[in-house]
């Protein structure tokens, strides 16, 4: 048995369209395509978009704003109280640990938000802290330590 035996089963398969192959099958004649015009001739059709000639509307509608999606940098948050229950009775958690546990992908900038209470002190490293988080840390007698994100600025 193979995966292509276990489901659809080959009466819920849907048969394909069989075009121009006589009248009895409904698609004889002109294949569906109506009575002449664009759409009905080899190779026809319109581009996306296209409405005739008339202005497009993606042209119509005016630009707006800027985009600086290239160089946008993508953080991936880590709260807290994740971050305690990921690593509990660790005192000092390095970028390294956060991504051998999974909290974050391998190699994708880190940032640190507040949600969650510290009861311990706790030496954090990661690329960004909010400042709430930062000051959480420290008041627990701990230590903050921003990296460099890769990316930032052009680099």
């Amino acid at each position: 048995m193979q995966l292509h035996d276990i489901f659809p089963f080959p009466e819920e398969r849907k048969t394909r369209r069989r075009v121009g192959r006589g009248s009895g099958s409904g698609l004889g004649c002109t294949a569906g395509k109506g009575h002449k015009g664009q759409n009905a001739r080899s190779g026809g059709g319109v581009r996306p978009g296209f409405e005739g000639g008339q202005m497009p509307l993606q042209r119509r509608l005016p630009k707006h704003g800027f985009k600086n999606a290239m160089f946008k940098v993508a953080y991936e948050i880590i709260n807290l109280d994740s971050l305690l229950s990921a690593f509990e009775g660790k005192s000092d958690i390095t970028l390294d640990d956060i991504y051998a546990s999974g909290l974050a992908r391998m190699g994708a900038p880190v940032k640190i938000l507040s949600r969650g209470e510290l009861a311990a002190p706790l030496a954090v490293e990661a690329h960004r802290f909010s400042r709430a988080a930062a000051d959480k840390i420290r008041q627990a007698g701990g230590t903050v330590a921003a990296l460099e994100a890769a990316g930032k600025n052009g680099s």
